[in-house]
């Protein structure tokens, strides 16, 4: 992923409302949202080149997230994937803080990143480019590709109209994330991070939703995980464009 909002524990309805885009090369082979046949309770996203993924959620309630931590100067073509991170994490039994813990001793094998993951009742936070695993605190957060709550204009952006929404709305719509998801405002430059891909590449970044030549947003993601355990899980493919090439929805219940 590359931008991930989320309200945790902050919504009378609602234990976690998430909306995140995925960013990718446009050539990067892709299986859109489903659940895996080798892992029947796990819905998720398919990187088809190394076999993770960037967001999932199980029916036993794992969720699991990454965003790539910006440090081209840092970059390590031969490091490993870090969406098998996300796919270790779902596939396991280990709680978030154990696996993180475990994760950070190993973690300076990987490029930079962004790890969320737990439950809707309790999510942990790690990037190896900053502190310790911690837990997450409930409110409204936003996730890029700095550090959590970063206040990069996408995150502020972000964090600004999903608490809007929140504020607004008893019941979430899922079309209502998507259309927050879908804005394709760049930031003006005296907002622009600087963070050595230059101010061109910055511009284009700066987007919730990103329409590049050869890279942009692949995919838009939205969960709702009610109180009472009832799961949406809704995604929208893209191909270069600003609409949608396909459609996932996907609803159940958390078991137990």
């Amino acid at each position: 992923m590359c931008l991930i909002l989320f309200a945790h524990d902050c919504h009378p309805a609602y234990r976690l409302v998430l909306a995140a885009n995925r960013d990718e090369f446009y050539d990067r082979p892709t299986a859109p949202a489903a659940f895996w046949e080798d892992v029947p309770h796990l819905l998720a996203g398919r990187d088809l080149k190394v076999g993770g993924t960037w967001f999932g959620i199980t029916t036993t309630g794992r969720i699991a997230a990454v965003t790539n931590y910006r440090d081209p100067a840092a970059h390590r073509p031969h490091a490993p994937s870090r969406g098998l991170l996300v796919s270790d994490f779902l596939r396991g039994s280990m709680t978030a803080e154990n696996y993180l813990s475990e994760l950070a001793e190993n973690s300076p094998d990987y490029n930079g990143f962004n790890i969320i993951c737990g439950t809707p009742e309790r999510l942990w936070y790690y990037s190896n480019r900053g502190g310790a695993p911690a837990p997450v605190p409930a409110g409204v957060h936003g996730l890029s590709n700095r550090l959590l709550d970063t206040p990069w204009p996408k995150v502020v952006n972000g964090r600004e109209a999903l608490t809007d929404l929140l504020r607004h709305s008893d019941e979430i719509d899922a079309d209502a994330l998507f259309a927050l998801l879908a804005d394709r405002t760049t930031a003006p430059d005296h907002l622009l991070p600087d963070t050595g891909v230059g101010l061109e590449r910055e511009r284009l970044l700066s987007s919730l939703h990103i329409s590049g030549t050869d890279y942009g947003t692949r995919s838009a993601i939205v969960l709702l995980v009610g109180r009472d355990g009832q799961v949406e899980f809704a995604e929208q493919t893209f191909n270069g464009g600003a609409q949608p090439t396909g459609t996932t929805v996907q609803r159940f219940r958390l078991a137990g």
